[in-house]
């Protein structure tokens, strides 16, 4: 029986959670996630696990910030004067905004504080800062 390994397109089905018991993503009741082994389109540590299993595999992983979407950085926080928000948006704490990149590529971020003079945008993945565990079972190997 093959296993898994760098360059094959595979189908995976997971289930992807929080320490917290908190579940962030599953592909229960859709169809399973289909990518290529090693081709940097996976976090790593999603990547890793998949590695050497064979089809039908099922198992278990804790895959820790650093393979995962990295630690919080203070950096992708970022102070808008009120003066330059657009006058159609009123920001709350928890909203979620798109911003135009440096190669107009959309750019996600969350508004984490408001006040008279300013709001301040967190541009970090809402994953980043936390260990992810998953369970994943092997569906295909192509």
């Amino acid at each position: 029986m093959s296993l898994a390994s760098k360059g094959n397109s595979v189908k995976v089905h997971y289930t992807g959670k929080l320490k917290s018991g908190v579940v962030f993503d599953s592909s229960e009741n859709r169809e399973p996630l289909q990518f290529v082994l090693g081709d940097g389109n996976m976090i790593k540590g999603f990547d890793t696990a998949v590695h050497g299993m064979k089809v039908g595999e099922a198992k278990s992983v804790t895959i820790p910030t650093d393979e995962a979407y990295g630690v919080k950085r203070d950096d992708m926080l970022v102070d808008i004067p009120r003066a330059e928000v657009p006058e159609n948006i009123s920001p709350e704490i928890g909203m979620d905004l798109t911003l135009q990149g440096p190669q107009g590529q959309p750019m996600p971020v969350k508004v984490v504080h408001v006040d008279e003079e300013k709001i301040t945008l967190d541009a970090n993945h809402p994953l980043a800062g936390e260990d992810l565990i998953f369970d994943i079972t092997l569906v295909e190997i192509d």
